[in-house]
């Protein structure tokens, strides 16, 4: 039993780890950018994409890429799939965020005010 349930959780790591790495991506994210929304260093982003580093469901960093990865989610339904209008949507000025999207979700208040405004206009659509 406690065999299966790591088995589940390493599973569970890497692929969070490669939804948050991904999401990233298609959010136009550099390193930098997802490193700090997540809270982790630029050197661990890098090696997220070799799979030489996995988030821990036990540390703040899975919340945070939890959230990441609703916001893309969210944003990719208001976009239908279109990844060029997620990437423009996540580097232009927005007057109700009062920053540009891709600056503003590099901190925690940042990333949880522009869930929840992306969420609340995807309610509306």
């Amino acid at each position: 039993m406690a065999e299966q349930v790591a088995e589940q959780t390493a599973e569970d790591r890497r692929l969070v780890t490669d939804a948050v790495y991904r999401a990233g991506r298609v959010l136009g994210l550099t390193n930098q950018d997802l490193a700090d929304a997540l809270g982790v260093s630029r050197r661990s982003v890098e090696r997220m994409k070799s799979g030489r580093f996995q988030l821990d469901p036990v540390k703040k960093e899975w919340e945070l890429a939890l959230h990441l990865i609703r916001l893309f989610r969210s944003l990719d339904a208001i976009c239908a799939g279109d990844e060029d209008v997620v990437r423009q949507w996540m580097r232009n000025p927005n007057d109700d965020l009062g920053d540009v999207p891709r600056a503003r979700i590099r901190s925690i208040d940042g990333l949880i005010s522009t869930l929840h405004y992306v969420d609340s206009n995807r309610a509306l659509a």
